[in-house]
């Protein structure tokens, strides 16, 4: 286990980049552990640097994989999480994220995705006249 010095909960970012690298690992590695504990093969190394660069805050899903594989106690990595939700406006990611202050809602938009919303256009959107 990571020792952690510090009686104040520390910033998620810079502690996971601590716990990360204390174990030799490349973000790449974090996130091939972290899919293959979760069983989830879609994280990729660009969340885990959203994540330590606090572009992105995990939501409990995640923080608990995180906690098993870099074995950190969860409270600590919780803690840590709710001091970085606090410092700034970041998203929270994963299932049963919560929602942070100043975060965007989690639609999402790009090719066949409309966000929510509707267009025109296509073989439905046809009228008869």
């Amino acid at each position: 286990m990571i020792p952690l010095a510090s009686p104040r909960p520390a910033q998620l970012g810079p502690l996971l980049a601590r716990c990360r690298l204390a174990r030799g690992w490349s973000q790449q590695r974090a996130a091939a552990e972290l899919c293959a504990a979760a069983g989830v093969p879609t994280l990729s190394r660009h969340e885990v640097s959203r994540w330590e660069r606090q572009r992105r805050v995990p939501g409990g899903f995640w923080l608990g994989w995180l906690a098993a594989v870099l074995d950190v106690p969860l409270v600590v990595l919780a803690e840590a999480a709710a001091a970085t939700r606090r410092a700034g406006s970041t998203r929270a990611t994963g299932p049963g994220r919560t929602a942070a202050v100043g975060a965007r809602p989690a639609g999402r938009t790009g090719p066949g995705r409309t966000g929510g919303t509707t267009r025109g256009g296509g073989a439905r959107a046809r009228t008869t006249g």
